[in-house]
């Protein structure tokens, strides 16, 4: 079925309206067909007219008056001709036509078409009625045109077959026609419900490196304030000390752009990645949270570490990462929030059993509220934060199927723990 045979028949889906709204223009092959139906009614009414003009009467396909049978091929012509216009008011053309089924033996073939098509562009009740309706006129068909060879009952059961047979080809070309347009619209909805999984997958993809990068820049970017503070506060210091301070903020300064230039370039891209694809920066694991302490330990942070996991090979790339980015947070919350005190990373659990991530660090003295104080404010030197952190440490852990605990502890400490799934 071509575009406009199905824009023309869509309209026969259960559910729609029950007459097309706009008329579809008329393809090659409905021209194919209704020329194919136009000469079958015409060649049809020329053998009937030359069958009623037989000398032998009881060899003629019809009895009855000779005027009759004038009048009765000039109506077949009408019924002919009328076929080019089925499609488009079929009802109201088995409806006109009705009349001249009272007599017609010339147009049987036309009124088949006729019926057909009413039965093909219209439900099932409207196209019961009309061949009802036809059949009401079977009885004054027979007075007129009764056949001299065939018996009563067997014309009858011969006109009741054709139209039965009639309505029911019409009604299966229907359900087929239907059956096509829904496949055909469902695997365009299939095909639009998969680009919007895509859109969807490539969204989510984007918004994952977004919410790396926060913790990676949150990271670099906490210690370059504190190297900058040392700096500020400490106008005195030695030379190499400065030096060393400016050496660290400019690492970190240039690690920080060119993360932030690689997110953006992942951002702008007209084609994310795929759905389930690891995003290309960063990607750190479980063996680069020493790494990381080292780092803050360069920064001035007095760190504690104990590492209790057995079997890291085998731990997945992703908790590994949520590892790492969980560490991450909880030393930028610290030097943010409680500059100057020891803080504890413990990392312990084996293949089966999850993994736990434990940081904790002495509440500041002096300092209330439900969040981690900053006694630096005084100072002039605390660090500002969104407040995002914990919020994206959270969604993390919820995604990955763990479980995140943090707030003061009964010891007056702040205490961020995670569990993670690391299956067998």
């Amino acid at each position: 079925m071509t575009s406009a045979a199905v824009s023309e028949h869509s309209w026969l889906l259960p559910g729609t309206l029950t007459a097309p709204t706009a008329r579809a223009r008329r393809t090659l092959r409905d021209w194919f067909v209704d020329s194919l139906c136009f000469l079958a009614a015409f060649g049809w009414a020329v053998v009937a007219w030359d069958n009623s003009l037989s000398a032998e009467p009881a060899m003629a396909m019809n009895v009855g008056p000779s005027w009759l049978n004038e009048v009765d091929f000039l109506a077949s012509l009408v019924l002919c001709g009328a076929l080019w216009v089925r499609r488009r008011w079929p009802v109201g053309l088995a409806l006109a036509s009705l009349p001249l089924a009272l007599f017609t033996v010339s147009g049987d073939v036309a009124l088949l078409i006729i019926l057909f098509t009413v039965s093909v562009h219209r439900p099932f009740p409207v196209a019961a009625s009309m061949f009802g309706v036809h059949l009401l006129a079977i009885p004054i068909y027979l007075w007129l045109r009764h056949d001299p060879v065939m018996s009563l009952w067997l014309t009858v059961g011969w006109i009741l077959l054709c139209l039965g047979a009639v309505l029911a080809w019409g009604m299966f070309v229907r359900a087929r026609r239907q059956l096509v347009v829904s496949l055909r619209e469902r695997a365009h909805r299939a095909e639009a419900e998969q680009q919007l999984r895509v859109t969807q997958a490539r969204q989510l993809e984007r918004t994952r490196i977004a919410r790396e990068m926060h913790d990676v820049l949150a990271h670099r970017i906490s210690l370059l304030s504190l190297h900058a503070g040392a700096l500020e506060f400490r106008p005195d210091a030695s030379p190499e000390e400065v030096a060393r301070a400016a050496g660290v903020i400019r690492g970190s300064a240039h690690a920080a752009l060119r993360d932030l230039r690689e997110v953006i370039g992942v951002l702008r891209a007209e084609t994310g990645v795929a759905e389930g694809a690891e995003p290309e920066r960063p990607q750190p694991t479980l063996v680069d949270v020493p790494t990381l302490i080292s780092e803050s330990r360069a920064a001035g942070v007095r760190v504690s570490f104990v590492e209790e996991v057995a079997d890291q090979v085998e731990l997945p790339p992703r908790v590994g990462r949520s590892v790492y980015r969980i560490v991450q947070e909880g030393l930028t919350n610290a030097r943010k929030h409680a500059p100057g005190v020891v803080v504890d990373v413990r990392l312990t659990g084996r293949q089966g059993d999850g993994l736990t991530v434990e940081i904790r660090n002495p509440w500041p003295v002096g300092v209330a509220g439900q969040g981690v104080g900053s006694p630096a404010a005084r100072s002039g030197t605390d660090i500002p934060g969104a407040g995002t952190g914990l919020v994206g440490v959270a969604e993390r852990v919820g995604l990955a199927g763990g479980r995140l605990e943090y707030g003061r502890d009964a010891g007056g400490h702040f205490r961020l723990a995670a569990w993670l799934p690391w299956p067998a």
